[in-house]
This record gives C-alpha cells, structure tokens and sequence, in this order.
C-alpha cells in the first residue's frame, strides 16, 4: 500500500511569507497603479439675471467700476474734438490779415443776411478776436490786440450806412465806430486778457526752464 506523505504542499503558500493583497498586485506580477479617482460633475454656469430690457448683465472684472465701460459724456467728447482741431501759429502780419479778411467776409453776409446789423457784426467780432489771440504764435502776442481794432473798422464798411460820394461814407463810418465803440472796445480787452494769459504761462514756463538748467548744471 501507498503512503501519503506528511509534508505541506508543494503549491501551497510559502512559511514565513505573508502573501500581498488581491489590490496590490499588477496585471502579470509587475507594480500596482493606484485606483482611479471618481470625477466630479461640472459646475454648471450661475444664469445671469437679465437687466433694464430683458437684456443679460455682462460680467464686471474684479476691482472695475460698473460704469467704467459707459460712453464718455458730451462735455468730454467736445473737449476731445476742440483739442483735435488745428492750432496754427500766425505772424503779426498773418494775424492782421486774417483778422481783417475775415471781417470783411463777416460784414457782407451780414449785409445779404440781415440788411448789415451793426449788432450782428458786433457779436461776430468777438469770436474772431478770440482765434486771433489764440493763433498769434508767441513771438507776436502784442500785436494781436492791435490789429484787433483795424480789422473791426475794415470790416465796417461794409455794414456802414452809406451817404452821397466819398464824404457821406466817411460820415457813415465814423458813426457806425461810435455807436458801436461797446463792441470795439470789449473784443479788444478780449484779445488782451488772452495775451497778457499766455505771456505770463510763457515767462513761468522760461522760468521754470532756466531752474531746470541751473539745477542739472
């Protein structure tokens, strides 16, 4: 008869070995990868409550100001449109003519316009006293309330009542310069005070100039 043998079994676990886990072992005895992480749903979008006309509100950066994207208003986009426009630099001499070219041109569409309004030619005397001083370059500016006065009486003329030959218009002109010595006298003081502005901020800023070079120097 066959005896059976007493000793462990040859495919049995190993003594003195604790055998790993079902999860630690890899596919064909190589190392273990850790399990899969589940995933969690997207977050869905907030909805943006509507604004004024069932509109949807736009998203404001952190920190911005709500009305940051607001068109500028009308006094500012004047201003951007006036600093935009020419600024040209007349002579003495170029002012003088200008000034005086464009108030004849003045007068006789007052003339054809309104039957030559002495008031009317006054009002539009003085926004041309006005760019007269502004455009007079800076070596010029005491001759733009010179001019100012010449240009106002070449321009009369043409409005001036006009009597009989050579006599009768000189009369005309020289009454029209009386009555309207108010007009006169206001775009000239006009034109002076724009001067007399810009002479000092020119002194300041030669000043400031010179204190620049003493300093660096």
């Amino acid at each position: 008869m066959e005896q059976h043998g007493t000793g462990p079994a040859q495919y049995g676990p190993r003594r003195g070995r604790t055998p790993l886990p079902s999860q630690g072992r890899g596919v064909g005895g190589g190392p273990a990868r850790p399990p899969a992480r589940p995933v969690a749903p997207a977050a869905r979008p907030r909805p943006v409550a509507p604004g004024a006309g069932g509109r949807p509100r736009r998203p404001t950066a952190a920190g911005s100001r709500p009305g940051a994207g607001r068109p500028a208003p009308l006094v500012a986009r004047v201003l951007r449109r006036v600093r935009a426009t020419p600024n040209p630099r007349l002579t003495g001499v170029g002012g003088g003519l200008f000034c005086a070219a464009v108030m004849v041109l003045l007068g006789f569409l007052d003339q054809v316009l309104f039957g030559g309004s002495l008031t009317v030619y006054g009002v539009l005397f003085l926004p041309v006293c006005v760019l007269t001083a502004f455009w007079v370059r800076r070596g010029d500016l005491l001759i733009a309330p010179v001019v100012v006065p010449i240009a106002f009486a070449a321009g009369l003329v043409t409005v001036a009542e006009r009597g009989d030959g050579v006599g009768g218009r000189l009369m005309g002109l020289v009454t029209a310069l009386a009555t309207e010595a108010g007009w006169l006298y206001g775009g000239t003081l006009v034109a002076g005070s724009i001067v007399i502005v810009r002479r000092i901020r020119l002194v300041r800023r030669r000043t400031a100039a010179a204190r620049n070079r003493s300093t660096a120097s």
